[in-house]
């Protein structure tokens, strides 16, 4: 009788397992801790977006491997300290996918997306204040569990939605703008007056998270419209290069009033393409 064949997670797991064995396994990996393998867990799941972006399948199935192998690699060394093992990570992640889905896995009626998405934010809102309660510390929080290593931009926003919940936020989104232009005019104000770093700094956060507000207000993502301009950037600045190449000089060799001709240019050929 043949022995069933592994599961491709089990074999994922073992091997993580192997890896970390102070008895022959790797070292780099046996050096690793959570803070030190964080940063890779964030590149990775920026790659699984870039690929997305793409549209390469390919790419996408590899990068979600490899962000796959980072809920192993923590997984694991959290076993190693006795606290919990990927099973318990993926019980708890379907637990909870039932437990906000009732319309699916229960008795409860939906009418819409739109009404789903607040039955979401009220099953998570009242998470927030079980954990609060539990934890016997300050009182919940309608800005709970935005996580602090979000991309600042990303959490702006997200931030930003969750006050707009509790009604904190401007009715329509000409009001977004004056308020840019308020934060312009402040920052212009420093400018002149040859303002400390640290104001400057302050400013500047402000006039951004303003930003950020207007984007949303507009429905629009900013991570994925900074991502797509610093792509229209790259490409454009590509192109100068290219064409300064092709005269047997670079950008150091021009002024800015060449490359800003160029960079028109440039413009002009995307727009009629």
């Amino acid at each position: 009788m043949t022995e069933p064949k592994q599961r491709p997670i089990d074999r994922l797991i073992a091997i993580m397992a192997r890896l970390r064995d102070p008895k022959g396994g790797c070292p780099w990996d046996l050096e690793q801790n959570f803070a030190t393998i964080a940063p890779y867990t964030i590149e990775e799941a920026y790659e699984v977006a870039d690929a997305i972006a793409r549209g390469d399948m390919g790419a996408l199935r590899e990068e979600l491997g490899d962000l796959l192998l980072q809920v192993v690699y923590h997984a694991r060394m959290a076993e190693e300290r006795g606290d919990f093992r990927f099973d318990d990570v993926a019980h708890a992640i379907a637990d909870k996918m039932v437990a906000r889905h009732p319309h699916v896995f229960g008795n409860t009626e939906v009418d819409g997306a739109a009404a789903q998405t607040r039955m979401w934010e009220e099953f998570k809102s009242r998470e927030r204040a079980t954990k609060a309660a539990k934890s016997g510390g300050k009182p919940a929080s309608v800005l709970d569990d935005v996580p602090l290593a979000l991309p600042a931009l990303l959490r702006a926003e997200k931030l930003q939605k969750r006050a707009a919940r509790v009604g904190f936020d401007w009715p329509e989104a000409a009001q977004v703008l004056d308020k840019i232009e308020e934060e312009i005019g402040e920052l212009r104000a420093e400018l002149k007056s040859g303002g400390k770093p640290d104001r400057m700094a302050d400013e500047i956060g402000d006039l951004l998270f303003a930003l950020a507000n207007l984007a949303r207000h507009l429905k629009i993502d900013p991570e994925t419209a900074l991502r797509g301009c610093n792509e229209k950037f790259e490409r454009r600045f590509r192109s100068i290069e290219q064409a300064l190449a092709e005269q047997g000089r670079s950008p150091k060799d021009a002024s800015l009033e060449e490359m800003e001709a160029l960079w028109q240019d440039a413009k002009r050929k995307e727009r009629c393409a």
